[in-house]
């Protein structure tokens, strides 16, 4: 795992990390977002004599492609890079995503550092090495594990953040509570008593939960499953929702919140959970994320892209489901009209 520092000790640790490892040249993967909010503050705290170049991309997740990669790579090679040169990834979970790739990839290899600048990329997208890019409208479909050498965190940087980017982050909180820590979903479930003043303490408390699962199982191959309820259906609607002109594209974590209400009807039906919980969860969630436009119509294609889904094996798609709060089953198969009722329910 990679070690994770949070303000104030992020910086000092950074400037350690710099003076040991003697880099050739230091590149900062931002996008336009982050070039212009983030960047200066950032560029404030760097204390380092190594020679800077700043790459910047185009923000959204359309972007996150090989397309974009390649651009990078040859950004890197026509400034000079080589197998001593170091990537912060100072931006949101595709900057991050898409950073760790470019650099795990490159001359097979250079060291790369996440700092984080979104709540969701703080809490899930930059911890647990995941690196990738979509592959078209398909989430994540081209990508390895590769640890990041330090991951920093800074909340200040949240304060640049437009309301629905923070509560984009939010859903992955929540989902940490409902598949790993019951008391954890307690505190975050009545969102309206909490400021900005918690985030501090409720995301370092993410982080743990994340660290901790990803420590047990690094390449997902059992208990980190877990991290995906709420995303085997709330990627295929991200995906839908990007590829079809006529509809708002969502933030993950948006596309998320939505996959956790579905998963949990399902979770209900299938393994027990409690009604009354059920109802709990889904008033909870839309408190925050307001109803997405859904039709009969686009279920089918939603459901189709599915098929696409990395946790899928041997044919079948597997879904993560609760029995109580805090007791996530793995590996669960659903039968397609049941996904139609969850679809319905919602």
């Amino acid at each position: 795992m990679h070690p994770t520092y949070f303000y104030p000790k992020a910086y000092p640790e950074l400037h350690r990390f710099l003076k040991v490892k003697k880099q050739s040249i230091i590149f900062i993967l931002v996008d336009e977002n982050t070039q212009k909010y983030c960047l200066p503050k950032f560029l404030q705290t760097l204390e380092s004599d190594v020679p800077l170049e700043i790459i910047e991309i185009e923000a959204g997740e359309e972007h996150k492609s090989l397309e974009t990669c390649t651009g990078v790579w040859n950004a890197l090679t026509e400034l000079g890079a080589d197998r001593k040169s170091l990537l912060i990834n100072l931006g949101g979970g595709v900057i991050t995503d898409l950073g760790g790739f470019v650099a795990s990839n490159f001359k097979r290899g250079i060291d790369f550092i996440h700092v984080p600048t979104t709540l969701l990329a703080m809490v899930d997208a930059a911890i647990g090495g995941k690196t990738g890019v979509d592959l078209g409208p398909i989430k994540n479909q081209i990508g390895l594990f590769s640890f990041p050498k330090l991951l920093l965190i800074d909340p200040g940087f949240l304060e640049t953040l437009p309301q629905n980017e923070l509560k984009s982050g939010l859903a992955e909180m929540l989902k940490h509570g409902l598949v790993y820590r019951k008391s954890y979903w307690e505190k975050m479930k009545d969102l309206s008593k909490l400021s900005l003043d918690d985030l501090p303490q409720l995301i370092e408390e993410s982080v743990a939960i994340k660290s901790e699962i990803v420590e047990k199982d690094p390449t997902e191959n059992g208990i980190r499953k877990i991290l995906n309820f709420g995303h085997t259906l709330g990627h295929a609607l991200e995906s839908y929702f990007l590829s079809n002109e006529s509809k708002t594209t969502l933030l993950h974590g948006e596309a998320v919140a939505v996959g956790m209400i579905l998963e949990t009807y399902l979770s209900s039906e299938i393994c027990g959970f409690p009604k009354e919980c059920l109802a709990e969860i889904k008033n909870t969630i839309l408190q925050s994320f307001p109803k997405i436009d859904l039709e009969e119509a686009d279920l089918e294609p939603i459901l189709n892209l599915l098929k696409h889904d990395k946790k899928n094996s041997y044919g079948n798609v597997n879904f993560v489901l609760l029995k109580a709060i805090g007791e996530p089953l793995i590996d669960c198969t659903v039968k397609r009209e049941q996904l139609i009722d969850a679809f319905r329910y919602y």
